[in-house]
C-alpha cells in the first residue's frame, strides 16, 4: 500500500494538547472514576429556552435549506442591533458575515489575509488554534512573550518592537483564552494606530467579548471600520455545538470574504441560524446576564481558593472563564502535574504547553464553567492532594 505524500505545513501545526487530557479523562470515566473537568472551555448552561423554541420552529416549518454564505439576513441584522443597542456602535449588516464557528470565522480572515511567509504578531500565551489558522496559510505566528506585568496582552510598544518587514499583521483575543484578560481601550487603541501606521491588518478575537466582570464589555469594532472583528454564538450564548459565529470586515474584504464562504463552506447550518435571532430577545439576554453574574461568582469563589492552595494568580481575570495559575510552587513540569492530578484526584486541569512555550512548564489553564458544587468538590480534592506534596519552595 503506498501512502499520500503530507503537505510540509503539517509540521507547523502542533497536536492540541488539551484534548489528548480529555480523552484521558474520559478514559477514567469509562473506568467508574468520578472526574471534575475543569479543562475545556465549554460553559455548563445549554442554550436559551427562546433559541431552542426557534430552533425547533425552524425544523417543523421546513426552513433547513441552504441559506446565503455570509448569513440569513434577519441574523445580520439582529447582530447589527445588538451592536448599537449594547456597545452603541452602528454596524452595517452587509459587513457581517456568519460563520459556522469563530473557527470558519479565523479561518476565511487568515484566507484573505495571510500571504506565504508573512508573520502575524501574537502573544504568548494564546489559543493554539489561533496561531495554527496562520499556519495554515503558511504564514508565520509570530509569538511575542507577554508576562503577567502586561496582563499577558501584547502592548503597543511590542507591536513596534517586534515589527519587521515581513511582518502582516497582529492577532489579538480580549478576553483571552487561556488567561482571561483583556485589553484596556486605551492600549487597545494605541495598537491598532500602531498598526495602521504600519499599513497591517489587525484581527480581534472577542468570543468572550460579553463574558467580563470588572467592567462592561466593549468592542474593538468601536476603533474604525479597519478592525477585523471575530465573534461566536459559543461562550456567552451558551452554543458551543451549534457551530456558529460570525466575522465583521471593512467594506472593501465583504466580497472576497463571501466568495472564500462561498468556496470552503457553502453556508453556515440553516438551523442554527434561525435559532440564533432568538439570542437577542429581552428574555434571553436576560437570562445570559444572570449566567454572566454567575460566572462572576464563581471566579471570586475559586481564584482566593486557589491562591490558599499555594497557586499564584498574578493576574486577576476579568473576563472568559479561565484562571492561568502559576504552579511553580508544586512543580517544574506541569504536565506531569496535570496527569497526576488527573489520576490521583480525578481533576482536568490544562497545562500551558498548548499556549505558547513561555508560559509552557509553569501555567495551568483552570475553566470555572462548572457548577459551583464542582468547584467546591475539586478545591477538596486538590487540598488533599497537596496536603502531602512538599512544595519546591515557599
Amino acid at each position: 500500500m503506498t501512502h499520500p505524500q503530507l503537505a510540509g505545513r503539517l509540521q507547523n501545526i502542533a497536536p492540541f494538547h488539551v484534548m489528548e487530557l480529555a480523552k484521558m479523562a474520559a478514559a477514567l470515566e469509562k473506568e467508574g472514576r468520578s472526574i471534575i473537568n475543569m479543562g475545556i472551555g465549554e460553559p455548563d448552561f445549554t442554550a436559551a429556552p427562546d433559541v431552542i423554541e426557534a430552533a425547533a420552529h425552524a425544523m417543523a416549518n421546513g426552513r433547513m435549506q441552504y441559506t446565503p454564505a455570509t448569513g440569513i439576513p434577519a441574523l445580520r441584522q439582529a447582530i447589527s442591533r445588538h451592536y448599537a443597542q449594547r456597545y452603541q456602535v452602528e454596524v452595517d449588516p452587509a459587513r457581517i458575515v456568519v460563520t459556522a464557528g469563530a473557527s470558519a470565522a479565523l479561518l476565511l480572515a487568515c484566507a484573505a489575509l495571510v500571504e506565504p511567509g508573512c508573520e502575524v504578531l501574537m502573544p504568548d500565551p494564546c489559543y493554539p488554534c489561533n496561531r495554527h489558522f496562520v499556519a495554515a496559510f503558511d504564514g508565520v505566528a509570530k509569538l511575542v512573550e507577554c508576562g503577567p506585568s502586561q496582563r499577558f496582552q501584547l502592548s503597543m510598544d511590542d507591536v513596534v518592537q517586534q515589527w519587521t518587514p515581513a511582518t502582516r499583521g497582529v492577532l489579538l483575543a480580549s478576553p483571552s483564552n487561556p488567561t482571561g484578560t483583556s485589553i484596556a481601550n486605551a492600549e487597545l487603541t494605541r495598537i491598532v494606530q500602531a498598526v495602521r501606521e504600519r499599513d497591517g491588518f489587525i484581527i480581534v478575537d472577542e468570543i468572550y467579548q460579553g463574558l467580563c466582570y470588572d467592567h462592561e464589555p466593549t468592542t474593538a469594532l468601536s476603533l474604525g471600520e479597519d478592525v477585523i472583528v471575530i465573534n461566536s454564538f459559543s461562550k456567552y450564548f451558551n452554543m458551543t455545538g451549534w457551530r456558529l459565529g460570525w466575522l465583521v470586515v471593512p467594506p472593501s474584504m465583504v466580497e472576497q470574504i463571501e466568495k472564500l464562504a462561498q468556496n470552503f463552506f457553502i453556508c453556515p447550518s440553516s438551523i442554527a441560524q434561525h435559532a440564533a435571532v432568538a439570542c437577542f430577545t429581552p428574555d434571553s439576554l436576560d437570562l445570559y446576564e444572570e449566567r454572566r453574574n454567575e460566572f462572576r461568582r464563581r471566579r471570586d469563589y475559586l481564584v482566593p481558593a486557589l491562591q490558599a492552595l499555594g497557586f499564584e494568580v498574578p493576574v486577576m481575570p476579568d473576563g472568559a472563564f479561565y484562571i492561568y495559575a502559576d504552579c511553580s510552587r508544586w512543580s517544574d513540569d506541569v504536565d506531569q502535574l496535570s496527569i497526576e492530578l488527573l489520576n490521583e484526584a480525578g481533576v482536568v486541569l490544562v497545562p500551558g504547553l498548548d499556549f505558547g512555550p513561555f508560559t509552557a512548564r509553569r501555567y495551568l489553564r483552570i475553566s470555572y464553567a462548572t457548577s459551583m458544587e464542582n468547584l467546591y468538590a475539586a478545591v477538596a480534592r486538590m487540598t488533599a492532594f497537596f496536603e502531602n506534596r512538599t512544595p519546591r519552595r515557599p
